[in-house]
């Protein structure tokens, strides 16, 4: 059996954390299924600053060159606040993505039955939570030129960001949204800000007319205000999502509150040879070093990279099965934790979950 050579890169605060918990999986799911994987880690972020003075140094670039994917934990924090942007840690992050033409970005947003009640939103609202969030990654305002900032001639300064999509960008990600859609619920909603914006305009036609090669989805659109309200009003509607970088960051990142927690989310980001994977949660400074950071994103992000990027949709199934599992049994991180639950650091949650996987094997 062909060995999968996977690019590991924890970056800083918590990702170092939980990405050892997810690797501890990837481990079991190796030994259960009789695959090999070849880990090798890279610095990324502010560790890779503080070691080398860039947020991606050439060494890890090349180790995610030669790899099958890329298991990525976060980057940044208020160490790093004093870095020039060019050089900040999350240019690391963007470099990836527009290196390997990472365009496309999955955030999956699910209501665990047995986490509602973790959900700042009522019950009512957000049980059989069930969606999709498909952000473009490589265009838009993160990447348009020109960009930046520059003195006037009376002392005050102007910054500028350009938001610019070209018609391929848009068409592309929209077949990646509406194939999803089609292995979902078969409804697919295009967010944009047509009324105001002309590259919005021009998003909402070109999705309308990919939508034409998949009449079997259901293609609606919606302005990102309204978006944003529906989803903490109505987050049921929803099945799939496809939207711009920035708006799609937002939107996503309102979602989390539907799983109760950050700490549940993972992502994908694919569209090159090598795809991304990395949970959505970010550094958390605030609790980095303390062993209670939530691992489960971490650990459902590799199971997304065994679906995605080795085929290995069984595996896939047996560790969010397995992270089912230890919820049921009363198990809960701190950002997760009810009433009559046991609390579980870091490591303890892993070692749970992968004691699970390993008994469906």
């Amino acid at each position: 059996m062909a060995t999968h050579k996977i690019a590991v890169l924890p970056g800083d605060g918590i990702g170092q954390e939980v990405i050892p918990e997810a690797l501890r999986i990837l481990g079991v799911v190796a030994k259960g299924s009789g695959t090999t994987f070849e880990f090798e880690q890279g610095l990324v972020g502010g560790a890779a600053i503080d070691a080398t003075g860039e947020p991606l140094p050439g060494d890890t670039l090349r180790l995610c060159e030669s790899s099958h994917a890329i298991l990525f934990g976060a980057v940044g924090g208020p160490r790093w606040d004093h870095v020039p942007q060019e050089r900040r840690p999350e240019r690391g992050l963007l470099r990836l993505r527009k290196d390997f033409d990472l365009y496309a970005n999955l955030r999956p947003a699910k209501c665990f039955p047995l986490l509602v009640d973790a959900s700042p939103l009522k019950r009512s609202v957000v049980e059989g939570t069930d969606l999709m969030v498909i952000r473009e990654l490589t265009g838009g305002l993160y990447f348009g030129e020109p960009r930046g900032t520059e003195k006037m001639a009376d002392g005050s300064a102007r910054a500028v960001n350009t938001m610019a999509y070209t018609s391929r960008e848009i068409d592309r990600v929209a077949r990646v949204a509406f194939d999803v859609a089609r292995q979902r619920r078969r409804r697919l909603t295009s967010v944009d800000k047509a009324n105001v914006l002309a590259v919005s305009q021009l998003w909402r036609e070109v999705v309308t007319e990919v939508a034409r090669d998949y009449p079997d989805v259901q293609l609606d659109h919606m302005l990102v205000d309204n978006c944003a309200m529906a989803l903490v009003a109505r987050p049921t509607q929803f099945d799939t999502i496809v939207t711009e970088n920035t708006f799609g960051d937002i939107l996503s990142d309102e979602a989390a509150i539907l799983a109760g927690s950050m700490g549940m989310l993972p992502s994908a980001s694919l569209g090159g040879k090598t795809a991304l994977y990395e949970p959505v949660h970010g550094t958390a400074p605030d609790i980095a070093g303390q062993g209670i950071a939530n691992p489960i994103a971490a650990i459902l992000s590799a199971a997304m990279l065994l679906r995605y990027s080795l085929n290995m949709g069984g595996d896939a199934e047996k560790v969010e099965a397995a992270v089912l599992r230890v919820l049921e049994k009363g198990y809960r991180t701190a950002d997760i934790r009810q009433e009559g639950t046991t609390l579980a650091g870091t490591v303890q949650m892993g070692e749970l979950i992968a004691r699970e996987v390993g008994a469906m094997y």
